[in-house]
């Protein structure tokens, strides 16, 4: 224990904490703005139906339910002087979100992306994604200013922000990627122009008086789709975030979690039921949601188990919560810890689905040779 915490303090020293804060920021930023070029607005079109449907039910149910958990928390695990209007509403959020960008890579590692289910889990993560973000925006604005004035003015500026950067913005980024010659797209001086975009937007979100990840999430939106113009921006930055910004952003929210306060029966149990009552809103709103439209059981199974990976999107999300002051440390290592093992659950799930699924389908098979040897 003593040289553990000597490697830690040797690692990363107080004095250094401000500037691992501040990159991990940066990188969060970029990342941001990354999951927003990889949002495919035609592609939600063509899922509407069942995108709609299972998303809004998977962020309604676990919200509730969370809003609900929220009632029993509250007394015991909230900051002083936050007002329980501002913990439901947040804890309600961090059950609802689903991780997008680790959701894709999932299905393009299993090589599921192009299949019916992996089309449909991609649609409905990104409705997912953007509704839980615009709640989450809400909630900020509401714990950020003072009174119910304060909070209309904030979601009043919030909405004419999008309203601008979508029908203002948006179009015109897409003449200017269309003007440019075809070997510019990914000129030097057009990437820095980006940037500043990305970094502007960021600004002008914080000093509405929601965060800055905002910002940077609708100056990926805005990028113009089918052209070579996203394609550079999703290789450059994501390459650059993920290698370099965001283990620093790993690393932070690591130190910042004290596991050590999970120290008695109770708080290991608390921490269980955060967790039951995440998989139980998430997988099984979704689930059922999706056998409503008419999937499989299977598929519907595949589908909720999809959208209970919140990964690093959630520790985003829980992060904000805590620099807000809405979470407590104790609480904080819990909803981290709920945020790992609802991640790393995806995969053997799906494996197991999958084994299911393989000795399913040969039962008819074997009582068919059975029955014609017979």
């Amino acid at each position: 224990m003593w040289l553990w915490h000597f490697l830690g303090a040797f690692l990363f020293p107080d004095a250094s904490m401000g500037a691992l804060r501040m990159l991990s920021q940066i990188g969060v930023i970029l990342f941001m703005f990354v999951v927003g070029i990889e949002l495919d607005v035609q592609h939600l079109r063509e899922k509407a139906h069942a995108a709609v449907m299972v998303s809004h039910a998977s962020i309604i149910v676990p919200f509730f339910l969370g809003c609900g958990a929220a009632l029993l928390l509250y007394r015991s695990l909230a900051p002083a002087g936050i007002p329980f209007s501002a913990f439901a509403l947040f804890i309600g959020v961090a059950m609802s979100i689903t991780a997008f960008p680790v959701l894709a890579r999932i299905l393009e590692e299993r090589r599921m992306s192009k299949s019916f289910l992996g089309s449909t889990a991609i649609a409905c993560a990104a409705v997912d994604d953007v509704t839980a973000w615009c709640m989450l925006a809400v909630v900020v604005a509401i714990v950020k200013s003072n009174g119910l004035g304060g909070s209309l003015l904030t979601i009043g500026l919030t909405l004419l922000f999008i309203a601008v950067m979508l029908f203002g913005v948006r179009p015109l980024m897409a003449r200017i990627a269309k003007d440019r010659p075809e070997g510019q797209a990914g000129s030097v001086g057009l990437l820095a122009t980006i940037f500043a975009f990305v970094f502007v937007s960021a600004l002008c979100t914080e000093m509405i008086g929601i965060h800055a990840l905002f910002g940077a999430f609708l100056a990926g939106v805005c990028m113009p789709p089918d052209s070579g113009l996203r394609q550079f921006l999703r290789e450059r930055v994501e390459t650059f975030s993920s290698v370099l910004l965001l283990p620093l952003f790993f690393a932070f929210t690591g130190l910042r979690t004290q596991i050590g306060l999970l120290n008695d029966w109770w708080g290991w149990l608390v921490c269980l039921g955060i967790v039951a009552v995440a998989i139980t809103g998430k997988l099984g709103g979704s689930l059922v949601a999706a056998r409503w439209t008419g999937m499989s059981w299977g598929d519907s199974f595949s589908l909720g188990v999809l959208m209970n990976t919140r990964g690093l999107v959630e520790l985003i999300v829980l992060n904000l919560g805590y620099d807000l002051g809405i979470l407590s440390p104790r609480i904080f290592a819990m909803l981290v810890l709920m945020a790992l093992i609802t991640t790393f659950m995806t995969g053997p799930l799906l494996h197991l689905r999958t084994v299911l699924g393989r000795r399913v389908a040969l039962v008819p098979e074997i009582g068919g040779r059975s029955g014609f040897r017979a």
